[in-house]
């Protein structure tokens, strides 16, 4: 089956099971959202926290938030995906596709890349919105980029390990630990960052702190990391076909 006869099958589907179910119509918005409150509510409360306090709490400001909207998105976009193989796991519809001219490879191929191509798009928009991530248009781009295979991962994380909705709330609760390593990192000197490179969420965070502080590391923590992060995800996709064989 071609893309387009994928796509034209495939996304009115999609579009219906998201218009029916609450969470995720939440979820589809929450960037553009966090965005708005980025720049207006959040940065106001921090700045009226800091006149009363009398310390400075902006210092880090840009950097963090620029930093949680960059993997928010792909974030969100994985738990979309993921609980739409849930329920189609679920519903018998994975195996029903292997009578079908669709493969369960060629369904895999659209199911993480839409998300994907969603995330660097809604990264795009979200940045621009949310006014703190003051970088040229390549840069955010490349870092969007990095930062896209995020969403397959974290969808196959959900759709391999959870048995059902409710496990799948709890493993997205999980897997938000991997947003820590990165905030870590910042503050550790250069040399020892590296250690941190294991999370995959290191190196898109690293490629848009060393943009933001006008760094040659886009490219090198953008460029290893987008290779990491497809290896992670050809691992992924390895072990949810043996689980739908078994």
């Amino acid at each position: 089956m071609s893309i387009l006869t994928i796509l034209q099958t495939l996304a009115p589907i999609d579009a219906k099971n998201i218009r029916r179910d609450n969470l995720l119509r939440w979820i589809i918005v929450a960037p553009v959202a966090m965005a708005l409150a980025i720049r207006w509510l959040i940065s106001l409360l921090l700045g009226r926290l800091e006149e009363i306090l009398r310390i400075d709490l902006m210092e880090h400001y840009d950097p963090f938030s620029s930093f949680m909207l960059i993997l928010l998105v792909p974030y969100l976009a994985g738990m979309v995906i993921g609980f739409l193989l849930l329920d189609q796991r679920d519903d018998g519809t994975l195996i029903a596709l292997q009578v079908t001219p669709l493969s369960l490879n060629g369904y895999l191929i659209y199911r993480l890349t839409i998300p994907m191509l969603v995330s660097i798009v809604m990264t795009l928009v979200a940045s621009s919105l949310s006014g703190v991530v003051n970088i040229g248009i390549v840069q955010l781009l490349i870092t969007a980029v990095c930062a896209a295979p995020l969403a397959p991962i974290f969808a196959l994380l959900l759709a391999s390990l959870a048995q059902n909705k409710v496990q799948g709330l709890v493993i997205t609760k999980v897997s938000g630990i991997m947003l820590i390593p990165p905030i870590i990192a910042y503050f550790v000197d250069a040399p020892w960052q590296i250690l941190f490179g294991i999370f995959p969420t290191f190196w898109p965070a690293m490629a848009l702190w060393n943009a933001q502080a006008g760094n040659a590391g886009l490219w090198f923590y953008g460029g290893i990391g987008l290779v990491f992060e497809l290896f992670i995800l050809a691992l992924l996709t390895r072990r949810f076909n043996h689980i739908m064989q078994r």
